[in-house]
């Protein structure tokens, strides 16, 4: 039986910063002391669970890619179908909290745990469908960037013409080229 430690309960845990960090408006500009005060925490507080920015956006990513990632994991032969539904999960939920994509395509250390899980599953895919090891990472880095990119477009609309861009054109045109191939 374990003992209550002594004290007053907790008052964050990772749960709450990240519903707090999702639902702040623009992620992208969330200043802790915003956050801490959204929290109703002092940002001394705050910084005993996480310790600056950098391991906030962590947190959110861990949560963000555990909604895109599907249970099913990566597929044993057709890659396509799976691939565009984790395109669809990201478009969906990295949309959703304005200034994710945005910051995540900025360069930054990306938290190993949940974009290594990424990572491992689409290499996964399309080495289960042959691709060479090598040309799945290269795949990897393209889709990741790829998509990354253009939902912070999204996010951040250039002035292309009167029509926005259509997620599924640019998902078809980006599945047609993967997987990498060797020049020649």
């Amino acid at each position: 039986m374990t003992r209550p430690r002594p004290g007053r309960p907790a008052q964050l845990d990772r749960e709450r910063i990240v519903d707090a960090a999702l639902s702040a408006g623009n992620l992208d500009t969330l200043t802790m002391r915003e956050l801490a005060a959204r929290l109703g925490v002092t940002h001394g507080a705050l910084y005993r669970w996480v310790a600056n920015r950098d391991a906030l956006f962590d947190l959110v990513s861990e949560v963000m890619l555990e909604r895109v990632l599907p249970e099913d994991g990566p597929p044993r032969r057709s890659w396509r179908p799976w691939l565009a539904k984790v395109a669809w999960a990201m478009h969906d939920q990295f949309l959703a909290v304005p200034g994710y994509a945005t910051r995540l395509s900025r360069p930054h250390r990306h938290n190993p745990d949940s974009f290594g899980r990424l990572r491992t599953q689409v290499v996964t895919t399309f080495t289960n469908a042959g691709v060479r090891p090598e040309l799945a990472e290269q795949s990897w880095y393209i889709f990741i960037t790829c998509t990354v990119s253009w939902l912070a477009v999204r996010e951040n609309p250039l002035d292309l013409g009167p029509d926005a861009p259509r997620f599924e054109l640019f998902l078809d045109t980006l599945l047609r080229g993967l997987p990498a191939r060797e020049p020649g």
